[in-house]
């Protein structure tokens, strides 16, 4: 978070209102910027191909590119955690040099094992023909590269160009999707959208080498942090599962699409849940801004005190200090985003009748965005802690995370249609109320964890 860090700070620190609406600008293009993006383009390119092929076809890209955004995300996740930790500390050292070599050798292992898991997936399991599935595998292999390349991302200053590399790349397949549709249907659709993720790849490697113009050297280095911060890796998996478990048990209930492909979705469910997570959009500014200035500025002077040999008074000040910053910010936030919730579910029904929205989706909907309130909340608390190193307990949060949204959901499954999506809700509400618990139990106790339990020093004795 370097980079986002530092241009929101100065941003901020101008002390006039176009600084700081730059700031949240700023911030929110960071935040969901690709996000929106990659749905303006698949919406894009979804109304372009409907001029030209049947609703069918459109059912079948969208069912290629879930499954692929959904794997690619829990397949690649052990493997960007880890990058990240190691990114991070070559940033703090000031020795990025590697930094070509390590974004060559991550992407060499993560192909290593994604392109047979893919190619058994869709040319062994999926019904489906051996041209289609090439292009599956393509897809997948692209989408799981721009989550890899997202961690070299984080640390550039030039985030505009960032930007810029995700609207042209969207841009781009939504145009091919013009020029292939009518003559290569599905395949023309999923290659299309492809071209423009290629595109994408291209334009931040290219950022990222000019950003970092080293010699490629000791690309495999990262591989000593496995067994360092193994829970790293073990937390990256287990929480992006936890994000999707809840669709996968859905995609095989008895309201769900089971194609001929062998490869079951549930629409209303998929699309409910979909729309919910569009809830947290506007309050994604207001959430990186707070942490990356106002909580980062005073986590920083209590350890940067520290080691100039603070007074027990100064130390116990910048604790005070901190404490009240964590706590500002989760207001502010708890404010916000609970407003926003409470008229997206108000507004849930002239919403839905207004963009002709399934209304069988609409309980599944509510529960949606009251769950994606306290999922998000989580997510400010899991920074906090990754910030405090607690490695541990942030991989134990996310191990809660995933068994209970598992176990409500096939609950909820099992209760029935009315209480889809109950599951998920109840999870997110379960795993923020010990996540609060325990930040606050760590945080309340700061100075003698510094000091003492992640002393390495003292570990040592």
């Amino acid at each position: 978070m370097a980079g986002i860090g530092f241009v929101l700070r100065k941003l901020s620190r101008q002390d006039n209102l176009m600084g700081l609406f730059q700031a949240y600008v700023y911030s929110s293009l960071i935040s969901t910027g690709p996000w929106i993006f990659t749905i303006v383009s698949l919406g894009g390119i979804t109304f372009i191909a409907g001029k030209f092929t049947s609703i069918e076809t459109i059912s079948e890209f969208r069912r290629v590119v879930i499954y692929n955004f959904s794997f690619s995300l829990v397949f690649t996740a052990p493997v960007y955690m880890v990058v990240t930790r190691f990114l991070a500390d070559s940033i703090y050292d000031r020795n990025v040099e590697r930094t070509p070599g390590i974004l060559v050798g991550s992407t060499l292992l993560v192909f290593a094992y994604e392109v047979p898991l893919s190619v058994w997936f869709y040319f062994g399991y999926a019904n489906i023909s051996s041209a289609l599935a090439f292009s599956a595998v393509i897809n997948f292999l692209l989408i799981s590269e721009i989550w890899l390349i997202s961690v070299f991302v984080t640390a550039l200053k030039d985030y505009k160009t960032v930007v810029a590399a995700f609207g042209f790349g969207m841009l781009f397949g939504v145009l091919a999707t013009g020029l292939l549709v009518d003559e290569y249907d599905l395949i023309g659709i999923l290659n299309s959208f492809s071209l423009g993720l290629s595109l994408i790849v291209a334009l931040l490697v290219a950022r990222i080498f000019a950003e970092y113009p080293y010699r490629f050297k000791d690309p495999f280095a990262f591989l000593v942090y496995f067994p360092k911060y193994w829970e790293v890796a073990v937390s990256g998996v287990t929480y992006n599962t936890a994000v999707w478990v809840d669709k996968w048990i859905m995609w095989h209930a008895p309201e769900s699409d089971h194609s001929l492909t062998k490869l079951p979705l549930y629409p209303n469910y998929d699309s409910a849940m979909f729309l919910a997570y569009l809830s947290i959009v506007p309050s994604m500014a207001m959430f990186v801004m707070s942490i990356e200035t106002n909580f980062f500025e005073h986590y920083l002077k209590f350890y940067r005190d520290i080691q100039q040999k603070a007074t027990l008074k100064d130390i116990r000040e910048n604790h005070e200090v901190l404490i009240k910053a964590i706590l500002s910010s989760a207001r502010n936030f708890i404010v916000f985003q609970g407003c926003l919730t409470v008229v997206f579910i108000l507004m849930a029904g002239p919403m839905f009748n207004l963009f002709k929205i399934n209304f069988l989706q609409i309980s599944i909907y509510r529960y949606g965005v009251l769950g994606s309130f306290f999922q998000t909340l989580t997510l400010f608390i899991n920074i906090i802690l990754s910030y405090f190193d607690c490695r541990r307990a942030y991989m134990t949060l996310q191990t809660i995370f995933l068994v209970t949204s598992a176990s409500f959901t096939l609950a909820a499954y099992n209760l029935g249609f009315r209480y889809y999506g109950f599951g998920f809700y109840l999870a997110c509400v379960l795993t923020f109320v010990i996540s609060a618990v325990y930040l606050m139990r760590y945080v309340l106790k700061l100075p003698y964890h510094t000091f003492v339990t992640t002393n390495a020093s003292v570990q040592k004795v």
